[in-house]
């Protein structure tokens, strides 16, 4: 039985105030070396090439997902409420903590760029050889199993997981009010004690007490202006590009059998897709970015470029289209390989895409990624059902054609290109 700390662990929060910590076992675990390395992970990416502010890390998100999840068991023990099952709170508080564990550097990019799911990550240190699946086989000897089925969606009780990830989890409501705080912008700023307050554990999930309604609105809109504003901002997307285009390289050679001037073992068995979790927790993004420093110098022109660019924020240029056909991109491809230029790296068609919230539809039935309404007579409604607002961007896939090109490549080549592609790229 694991026992209460003998005096409560605080965590000066700008976002939260505080963050408790009540529990031997959660401090444990935040103290173990697989839980210290997010530090070292950034929360959004390259975002802080866009936002300069953002340098927070996936440490604090953590405890910050961590927090909320507390707050929202506290609220429900005192109510006293019949369909929380409080032997699960432990459960709850650790699948939450730990549900970022497995995020390499720069996050998605990574993940892109060798085909890998962090969640796939989070579960395998979790139950393999590390301090923290040691530390939770102290709980009880399947506690890590169970940990894992509630990161993966796949823990029998949906109510746990509805906490950890569902539309309106712990997760999402605090990355939303972290990103904006470090970002500097507003749209993230929702109304996170009033949303704690109308949280209710319903016949096995979690739902929403229907006089909470316009905090969700809020929060839903907050989360789409956070997407178009932040996440998706253009300039983003580039640094993200050539991220992406410098492990594209980098394998590419690997493969190729070329001899680099600069390389670390776990990049090398990443390379090879055959990576274990020891040698996957190496990676952070210090060591990523102290190679791609070294390999500015490396004798591979593209790939010296790609990370020079990175390293120094010289990014690619973009123009935005309405629309793009099969027919204009084989035209811009085969002009610029005319023009001396690699149209595989000299150009990135991008078309990001959002869905804000996953409408109801009559005779689908609940699932988990609806936000349920309970009203005084104990009935349920899908909030689109009942809201305006969600209804009018329920389903809503926004986004125009973004072509990212190298400028300076681009204005070399100019005399060789024809003038239909000149005029694509606004370039005379």
């Amino acid at each position: 039985m694991q026992q209460p700390l003998t005096e409560e662990k605080v965590f000066k929060d700008p976002v939260h105030n505080y963050i408790h910590v009540q529990d031997t076992v959660i401090w444990r675990l935040i103290n173990t070396k697989e839980f210290q390395r997010l530090r070292r992970i950034r929360q959004l990416g390259t975002t802080y090439l866009t936002f300069h502010g953002a340098e927070h890390s996936r440490f604090s998100h953590s405890l910050g997902v961590y927090e909320i999840t507390r707050r929202i068991i506290s609220q429900f023990e005192r109510s006293g409420y019949k369909d929380w099952i409080p032997e699960e709170r432990l459960l709850t508080l650790c699948a939450a903590l730990l549900h970022d564990l497995g995020h390499g550097p720069f996050s998605h990019s990574i993940e892109e760029a060798f085909q890998m799911n962090h969640e796939d990550w989070t579960c395998r240190i979790i139950l393999e050889d590390t301090g923290i699946t040691e530390i939770l086989q102290e709980v009880e000897e399947d506690f890590p199993q169970k940990v894992a089925s509630v990161i993966c969606k796949k823990y029998e009780h949906d109510i746990v997981v509805n906490l950890v990830s569902s539309p309106l989890d712990a997760d999402r409501m605090d990355y939303l009010l972290r990103d904006a705080y470090y970002t500097g912008v507003n749209y993230g700023t929702i109304d996170i004690d009033r949303i704690l307050r109308v949280l209710r554990p319903y016949h096995g999930r979690v739902v929403v007490k229907e006089s909470g309604m316009h905090a969700i609105e809020d929060y839903l809109m907050s989360r789409y202006q956070m997407y178009w504003q932040v996440y998706f901002h253009p300039v983003t997307r580039s640094s993200e590009i050539i991220l992406r285009q410098v492990f594209r390289r980098a394998k590419q050679l690997f493969q190729k059998g070329y001899s680099f001037r600069f390389m670390i073992e776990p990049l090398t068995d990443l390379f090879r897709g055959g990576i274990n979790v020891q040698q996957y927790l190496q990676l952070d993004e210090a060591l990523v970015q102290a190679t791609f420093m070294q390999w500015t110098s490396e004798s591979d022109e593209l790939l010296s470029d790609l990370c020079s660019r990175f390293i120094h924020r010289k990014l690619y240029k973009y123009v935005e289209m309405e629309s793009l056909d099969m027919e204009t991109i084989d035209e811009i491809r085969r002009s610029f390989a005319a023009a001396g230029l690699h149209p595989e790296y000299d150009l990135e068609i991008d078309f990001p895409t959002d869905l804000p919230y996953d409408v109801f539809r009559p005779g689908e039935g609940f699932h988990g990624k609806q936000i349920l309404l309970l009203d005084r007579q104990e009935r349920l409604r899908e909030i689109s059902e009942v809201s305006d607002i969600v209804r009018s961007i329920s389903g809503i896939h926004r986004g125009r054609y973004h072509l990212y090109y190298p400028q300076d490549k681009l204005e070399r080549a100019l005399p060789m290109l024809p003038d239909s592609i000149k005029e694509l790229f606004e370039i005379r």
